[in-house]
């Protein structure tokens, strides 16, 4: 298989594949047919997706107060309403992946007993997590841990999170060192097991279908066993589309706290005022940045620009952990992952919660928000996948991210409560959630050079989400293809950054992005847990 981004990949399914299926329906199903600028048209999935997209965004300019309470109230409805639903379906993904590592399952090969892996491991790794949540470790790596931290000892507000003492994970901890290690476990259980399992489940249903099955790369081939070949009808098509939509919103909205905190930093560096028009002129410049990417494709764009990333997030990882705090920093990572899972049980229990602040203005987010965002980062995880086993592609995808986001989390939001506590710097406590991590390296020496190289991450995390989501969502409009035209390929990367805009543009700013990562993500939890049944079919079916 080429990776270049300008072959398809070989879907002929494997002589030892015992699903039966009708191939020939499913590829005539996705020829689609080239419309108008050369676009290769998987009717309905690409023009609906589309229209629904163009609507919204006609509403929103349109009526922008009325689209701001609507999506605020949406916002409300569906994380205090559903709370439960989105705790209990992320506890489902993990189990399943726990299960299927342990399982004789875990000895599948993707792509056939005889495939080879198509990327190393440092390639393989530097893009799915690139892809996976580069932005949102730079934006919350802070200030998250600052935040849970403060709550837990029932502190105030923090700049303009609006935290207060009832966002307490689990209640007031007793003392500052115990409600150290309850921030930190709080901030690690939005970051670690949970989300990269629902990525984990994305992926490994669409590598097993596409690579081992012979079915189209799209979110639809992954319930063959469960809706046969009506798959390829009107059950697809819905699937598919709202795939695309939920990518869409999710992207928007990282987006949009990329921009946010990219405006914050070169207002720190460099004076920039700090307003919603900067923001769309990064937005702007971003996407042309992106756009050149997805035209140069996987091998030449995505994957170049995701090694230059995890290279620079590394020297800043390091170069925080040597001019910080480095002993407390390495003793205390082993008691923050200890504190988590310490608190994993109480974190994941989706009923009878007193912190209900926490439990639906966080982790019912972010677990919609990973939810929206796994067509997107779960198909990009399979299209770079082939050749590992089961075993091996969830422990890789599970557990090795996951242990990054650890350190992460342990260096950077220990550092700055460290700061808070031992120095009595207060300054980093008290700014905006975009200027905290820049207000925590004015602590230490070379701040401006630090504080350019975490622009240039949140930039280049940025334009790898953009242009890789570009890619997944132009593969799932073509049916399955992966050398879909450029044209197309430049149309929803355009779209990604309009939608970006217009709702960070609303009356609601960021709330607007947010509740539309709601309203996709509560449906596609459905879809993500019959996709769970569809696994175990799928792998029951392989020859062991």
């Amino acid at each position: 298989m080429e990776t270049g981004g300008t072959d398809a990949p070989d879907h002929t399914p494997p002589a030892e594949s015992v699903i039966q299926t009708d191939y020939k329906i499913g590829r005539d199903n996705v020829e689609g047919y080239f419309g108008p600028f050369g676009f290769d048209i998987h009717n309905p999935v690409f023009g609906i997706s589309a229209v629904s997209v163009i609507i919204l965004v006609i509403f929103t300019l349109a009526m922008p107060d009325l689209a701001s309470n609507l999506f605020q109230a949406l916002f409300s409805t569906v994380t205090s309403g559903f709370d439960w639903f989105f705790i209990g379906a992320a506890d489902v993904f993990v189990i399943l992946c726990l299960v299927l590592v342990l399982s004789p399952y875990g000895k599948v090969r993707l792509g056939g007993r005889d495939a080879v892996p198509d990327f190393g491991y440092a390639s393989w790794f530097s893009m799915l997590f690139a892809a996976g949540m580069g932005i949102g470790l730079m934006f919350y790596g802070v200030s998250e841990p600052l935040s849970h931290f403060s709550s837990s000892m029932g502190g105030t507000s923090i700049g303009d999170a609006g935290v207060r003492s009832d966002w307490a994970p689990l209640g007031a901890a007793p003392n500052q060192d115990e409600a150290v290690r309850l921030g930190m476990a709080a901030s690690i259980f939005h970051w670690a097991l949970h989300p990269w399992a629902i990525y984990a489940v994305v992926g490994l249903s669409l590598a097993l279908f596409t690579y081992n099955k012979g079915l189209p790369l799209t979110i639809r081939s992954a319930f063959y066993p469960i809706f046969g070949e009506r798959v390829w009808g009107w059950p697809g098509h819905l699937i598919d589309i709202l795939a695309v939509l939920a990518t869409l919103f999710g992207l928007a909205t990282s987006l949009g706290l990329g921009a946010a905190q990219a405006n914050a930093g070169f207002n720190k560096i460099f004076g920039m005022p700090v307003s919603e028009n900067m923001q769309v002129i990064l937005i702007v410049v971003i996407t042309a940045i992106a756009l050149f990417s997805v035209i140069r494709g996987l091998e030449a764009g995505v994957k170049l620009l995701s090694e230059i990333n995890m290279g620079l997030a590394l020297v800043l990882l390091l170069f925080v952990l040597f001019v910080g705090p480095t002993m407390l920093l390495v003793t205390d990572m082993g008691s923050f992952l200890m504190a988590y899972f310490k608190y994993l049980p109480a974190l994941s229990n989706p009923v009878g919660r007193d912190d209900l602040n926490f439990m639906q203005g966080w982790t019912s987010f972010y677990w919609a928000w990973w939810i929206s965002w796994s067509p997107f980062v779960g198909m990009f995880i399979a299209r770079v996948s082939r050749g590992r086993t089961v075993r091996e592609f969830i422990i890789s995808v599970l557990l090795v991210p996951s242990l990054v986001c650890v350190i992460w989390m342990s260096i950077f939001g220990g550092t700055a409560i460290s700061q808070v506590v031992r120095d009595g710097y207060t300054a980093v406590q008290d700014a905006d959630l975009p200027l905290q991590l820049f207000v925590m390296f004015d602590k230490m020496p070379l701040s401006s050079i630090t504080s350019f190289i975490g622009i240039i991450l949140v930039i280049v995390f940025f334009v790898t989400s953009s242009d890789s989501g570009s890619l997944v969502i132009d593969t799932i409009t073509a049916g399955g293809k992966v050398n879909a035209p450029v044209p197309q390929r430049v149309f929803w990367c355009v779209f990604e950054g309009v939608i970006a805009i217009v709702l960070l543009l609303s009356a609601g700013g960021l709330k607007s992005l947010q509740s539309m990562v709601i309203s996709t993500g509560l449906p596609f939890t459905i879809v993500l847990l019959v996709m769970c049944v569809a696994i175990v079919r799928g792998l029951a079916s392989e020859p062991r």
